[in-house]
């Protein structure tokens, strides 16, 4: 289904679901009240950003070391599942996918993870959602007797009912992975707090564990580059990364690809023992080969669909940086040390920053960040100036130190 069109369906549905849902269990509590229980068998849920499948790992890994014995879970739309698999912090066996490509197999899969919830013994549930009723119709639904989340209070925002047991104010000006934390302190806390939570998080307990790369599979990916791309030798030469591709969620984060096209040819002039790769999805192939075919040069070549989604940690390990828009593959780089420069536009470094060896561009317009979740992430703006603001003159400069070091 397309963005906007689950958009509506959430509105529609899900806020007089919530309602209904709220004053049908409240009704029930008055005359049976369940207390909270030990943590045991806990449920993460974050559907549709892949990216913060990469920055709750601190939070997950958190959770493991304080509940020794529990067992992790996850529900994540179908499409979005791979990027659970770089870290594997949740077990495959572990993890239940939603398919989001028509009402009927949402409707379906919906239907299915209330029986598996059940059947797996579900304790708790930490829903990592900013505005999603449907995540929050879920999360009561479940059966869990714990459900931890963002609640509004007295701040505007979303209606998403009444179902946590466990109120965690959203803080809007600290990192999204540090709001993660807190859902985990909420969890972890001995005392009832309003709201929860009253924790210091701290720079070091959202640093993300790094992948080890098998060094006879690196060899394989150097093998495969070789092949595709006939001017690269692996001992003259070094990759750049570049990923002009950003999801349809919000298309207002692409850089332009004329911006794109001209940063190439400065690298690809400028250091000649240097090959491009632009990368993306299969689907995004034709699109990231129109960028190729502008920048006119033989050592740009067109890597979209070429690589496994588990094989990017390869790719990273084998290149020397990469520059993309604010979209997966920042998020996706930080596993490894790879350098990446994240250009971003309508959302914030200070919220959705990457948490590797990242460096962030952004113009910060007086009207960015335009997307929060107070709004649905949906942005009136038709014109992303604050991108293209941001001229390829001055991504070129930002990077030019990195790729001076060789």
């Amino acid at each position: 289904m397309k963005v906007d069109l689950m958009r509506k369906i959430d509105f529609y549905m899900g806020v007089p679901l919530c309602l209904f849902f709220s004053i049908f269990f409240k009704t029930i509590f008055i005359f049976h009240t369940k207390e909270t229980a030990q943590p045991k068998n806990i449920l993460f849920i974050e559907l549709s950003e892949m990216g913060s499948a990469i920055l709750v790992d601190p939070a997950m890994k958190k959770l493991q070391r304080s509940l020794t014995g529990s067992e992790l879970f996850f529900l994540i739309f179908k499409r979005n599942k791979p990027s659970l698999n770089l870290l594997n912090t949740v077990k495959e066996e572990n993890i239940f996918t939603i398919s989001e490509d028509s009402f009927f197999s949402l409707t379906f899969d919906t239907l299915r993870f209330l029986i598996w919830a059940r059947d797996r013994n579900i304790d708790t549930v930490i829903d990592l959602e900013l505005f999603s009723r449907f995540t929050a119709l879920l999360t009561i639904l479940s059966g869990a007797i714990n459900r931890v989340g963002f609640y509004g209070y007295h701040n505007e925002g979303l209606y998403r009912g009444d179902f946590l047991t466990h109120r965690v104010s959203y803080n809007p000006h600290i990192h999204i992975a540090k709001n993660f934390i807190s859902l985990i302190n909420a969890l972890l806390s001995n005392n009832r707090e309003i709201p929860y939570s009253k924790t210091l998080i701290t720079d070091e307990e959202i640093r993300l564990d790094k992948v080890t790369v098998d060094h006879k599979q690196k060899i394989q990916m150097i093998e495969k580059i070789e092949t595709l791309c006939q001017l690269f030798n692996r001992d003259k030469k070094r990759i750049v990364l570049i990923n002009p591709n950003a999801s349809e969620m919000l298309i207002q984060r692409r850089w332009m690809p004329e911006n794109f096209s001209l940063l190439i040819q400065y690298i690809l002039n400028d250091y000649p023992d240097t090959v491009v790769l632009i990368t993306g999805s299969a689907g995004e192939r034709e699109e990231a080969e129109k960028l190729r075919l502008s920048v006119k040069n033989e050592r740009c070549y067109n890597f979209a669909g070429e690589s496994k989604f588990h094989e990017l940690p390869l790719l990273y390990s084998v290149s020397h940086c990469m520059v993309t828009n604010d979209s997966g593959p920042g998020h996706f780089s930080a596993v490894l040390d790879l350098p990446s420069f994240v250009i971003y536009g309508p959302e914030t470094p200070k919220l959705y920053g990457s948490l590797g060896n990242s460096k962030a561009i952004y113009a910060g317009l007086a009207c960015s960040p335009c997307v929060s979740a107070a709004n649905h992430r949906k942005t009136p703006c038709t014109d992303n100036v604050c991108l293209k603001v941001i001229s390829p003159e001055y991504v070129y400069k930002i990077i030019k130190p990195c790729l001076d070091k060789g």
